[in-house]
Formats: C-alpha cells, structure tokens, sequence
C-alpha cells in the first residue's frame, strides 16, 4: 500500500496549520496509510510527532504521496519539490509581504519569496487543495490547473476541557469581555481593536474590557507599538495575554460576551468557528476568506470607523433577543460546517492524486550537490561554530595567504 505523508516548514502548537496537520495523519492511518510529519522545526511539546524533513530523502519512496502544506517558502518545500514521488498542495495562503514591512524584515522576504516559489508547483502537483474558496481562487489564478477545495472542519475536542480557573476568576464578573485570539500581528489589525474598542469603551459602555490572547512572539516592538497605542488613546483594560494553553482559551470563550476580529488577511480563521461552536456572538471584518467561513453566521462589517463599529457592538449586545437571533444564525453556519465528512472528502482527493500519473520533477542538475553542501554547512554551524571564526573578515580579499594569516 503506498504510504501518504506530510510535509511542513514548522508544526506549530494550538494553531490552524499545527491542528490540521495532526486531524489529517488522524484521518490517514485510521484509513491505513502508513504516514508520518516531516518539518525542518516543530515545538518542542509535538517534536515526538514528527520528523525532520532530511529524513525524506531516504524514507519517501517512488509511488509515496506527500500532501505539502504551503504556506512559506523553505528547505523542506524545496526538498520535498525535487523527491520523485507524487504530490498535492495544501494551500493554507501566504500574507502579503507589505503588511510586515518596517515591522519584521525577515518576514518580508519570507512571504514574498514564498508567493513566488508557489507558482512553481503548478506543474509539480497533481491536485492543489485550498483550505478556503478564497484560497482556492487565488491557486487558480496562479496557474494550477486542477484545485479543489479541502475544508478546514475543526476538531473542538481541544475546547472541551476544564476551563482555566485563574482566568474566570479574573474575569468572570458584570464587566462586557470583548475577545479576540490571533496572532499580534499586522495583518490581523490589532491595532484597529484598539481602536473600535476604545470607541465602545468611551462612548457606549465604560465596564468593559479589552481580552487580546495570542502570540507576539518575534512581534515583540510590533506590541510594544500597540501599547503605545492604547496608551495614547486613553483606553483602560486592555489585555495582552499571549500564547494561551486549551484550558485558558476555553476560559476565554466562557467569559466572553462578543467575539470581535479586524483582521484584513486570512485564509479561513479557525478562532470564528471556535466562537461559534463555543455561543459567543460574532463580529468581524468582511475581508479575504472571513465572509464564506462564517457563512452566513455572526454579523459582517466593513468599515473601519470606530464609532459605526461601537455602534455595531452596542446593537449586538443590547439584549438576550438580539444576542439570540445571532446565535442562531452561528449553530446554522456551524452546523453546515460540522456536516461535511472531512475524511471523506480528504481520502477522495487523497486516492485521486494517488491515481494520477508520475510527475516529471525538474530541478537544476547540481541540485542534490548544493543540498548536500548545505547540509555540511549545517553540521559545522552546529558542532563546531567556532569554525565559522576562521572566515576572512567583511571585505577582506578572500586569497589563499589571507586565510592563511586570518586563521594564524
């Protein structure tokens, strides 16, 4: 039986990509795949679930598929392009570069050399899978000629544990808790919550609060500039509280009374979902995928004046009856979602790009030469970096007596 596996830059903990990742491997070896996670970095609390995508190389056979989750350019995409095996994309979206610039330098180069190296798998890949329509649009017009769209259904089973004490302790009163979960980051617009909330809080409801849960990891001046912000405004109670565990998020839901997200660039944005599934009332930014994941549940805005949104919020949670019929309009949306038979839709695409016929994987003729130096490179970066030190300083001419000299 051919062995199904995954390919992935990094398997992040508690996020979208990471919970995907994990409910497929699920799906395949229930189906009896043989199928393991390759990555070149995981967190530290899911490493036993993968391996490192060097592994590939030797372990991933001829009439092997790899299902490769796209999202940023890396070694382990480059790798897994030039195996001679069967392929199809996963396409999660790449944020638009200039939404990092001035911010993460790094991150700018990753997203741009990533939504160029994506067009090159439109002749690799047998099927490319958006997790979105808005995702699988955009694979169209990249080129792809077969697209398909593989749903993200969440597995809720993380929400259903013991809430976090500490934080209904803190929270759990007669105050109005306005959530949000996401990343710290620019494309998520933060700083436009900020805004719409420092609008409510000063014009229409003064005991309220702020609950920002998610990472700034990397991001660190980018919350201090939010900060910043908020202080500037005036706004009182406004939360950072960062990565949070399953225990502190399902405390979160509990205590919130509306669930607001600004953010401009998604390509599905699990956190509605979960606000639905867990009954809190839904407000968000009609933007990108965020309209056909809430499908028609939760209520839609699309302005970014604060005062309509305060507005907005005021009218969503003026009473039980209003509060009620929006809730309403979320069971419908989720119940839709729930009703889609992932694996079977994921094992249908999975046996049709299995049934398609071998790839012809062209890549320049020294590929696996400079793929074996840059592996030695690594080595000595890791084990004696020391060695690194007998390099010819920054515009020193590189001759063979000046390393001489630089190593005496």
């Amino acid at each position: 039986m051919p062995r199904v596996h995954q390919v992935l830059a990094s398997l992040g903990y508690g996020d979208a990509i990471g919970n995907s990742v994990l409910g497929i491997r699920r799906v395949l070896r229930a189906a009896g795949f043989e199928s393991r996670i390759y990555v070149e970095t995981a967190d530290p609390r899911l490493e036993a679930e993968t391996s490192d995508y060097r592994d590939m190389v030797d372990q991933v056979e001829d009439g092997d598929l790899l299902l490769h989750h796209f999202s940023l350019g890396s070694r382990a995409s480059r790798t897994a392009y030039a195996l001679p095996c069967r392929m199809m994309l996963m396409y999660h979206n790449i944020t638009p570069p200039e939404y990092f610039v001035g911010v993460h330098p790094w991150l700018v180069r990753q997203c741009y050399h990533g939504r160029r190296e994506l067009g090159a798998y439109a002749s690799r890949v047998s099927l490319a899978a958006g997790a979105s329509e808005f995702n699988r649009r955009e694979l169209d017009a990249l080129g792809f000629s077969n697209t398909a769209v593989l749903p993200v259904v969440p597995d809720f089973s993380h929400l259903g544990g013991v809430p976090d004490q500490r934080l209904l302790d803190a929270f759990d009163d007669d105050r109005t808790n306005i959530l949000f979960v996401g990343r710290m980051i620019p494309n998520k617009r933060p700083d436009q919550l900020i805004r719409f909330f420092h609008a409510y809080q000063s014009l229409v409801n003064p005991d309220s609060r702020l609950l920002l849960a998610g990472s700034s990891a990397q991001f660190e001046h980018y919350r201090a500039s939010l900060q910043y912000l908020a202080a500037g405004l005036g706004v009182r109670d406004i939360h950072f509280l960062g990565q949070v565990s399953n225990e502190e998020l399902t405390a979160l839901y509990d205590v919130a009374d509306l669930y607001l997200c600004a953010s401009e660039h998604e390509g599905f944005c699990v956190p509605l979902v979960e606000a639905f599934y867990k009954r809190v009332p839904v407000l968000a930014y009609a933007a990108t995928a965020v309209p056909a994941t809430m499908d028609g549940g939760g209520v839609l805005f699309d302005t970014t004046d604060p005062l309509e949104v305060a507005a907005t919020m005021a009218a969503m949670l003026a009473d039980e009856a209003t509060e009620d019929r929006i809730l309403a309009t979320q069971d419908q949306a989720l119940a839709r979602l729930q009703a889609i038979d992932f694996p079977a839709v994921l094992l249908r695409y999975v046996n049709q790009a299995l049934g398609a016929p071998m790839p012809e994987v062209k890549v320049s003729a020294d590929f696996w030469r400079q793929y074996k130096l840059a592996l030695e490179l690594d080595e000595i970066r890791e084990a004696r970096p020391s060695a690194f030190h007998a390099l010819p300083a920054e515009g020193e001419p590189r001759t063979a007596t000046a390393d001489i000299e630089h190593r005496g």
